[in-house]
């Protein structure tokens, strides 16, 4: 048996070998996505708190800024001397380490 009757079947082995590596692919890619998407809700969940958590007149002068594992916060307070209105700002930030 020489040539092409006995490379019959030969394309099905090999699409069967095949599928395992490209069924990780897909899962590592769907787990990739999956950790994506926790990163932007827990960033969205962050920046919501910090808005929940200051009264009312201060909402209009934060800004909120995610990056990676650390959550950093800037506040202008309201200026008593307003040349001092632009100059003033207070910053926070938190680290959070992945478990």
């Amino acid at each position: 048996m020489n040539g092409p009757a006995r490379e019959r079947g030969q394309g099905s082995v090999e699409l069967v070998a095949l599928l395992p590596v490209l069924l990780a692919v897909a899962l590592g890619a769907a787990q990739l996505l999956a950790a994506g998407y926790a990163a932007v809700l827990a960033g969205n969940a962050a920046e919501a708190a910090a808005r929940a958590a200051l009264p009312g007149w201060s909402r209009r002068r934060l800004e909120v800024a995610v990056r990676g594992g650390e959550v950093r916060v800037r506040l202008r307070p309201p200026a008593l001397i307003p040349r001092l209105g632009g100059e003033l700002e207070v910053t926070a930030h938190a680290a959070v380490e992945a478990p």
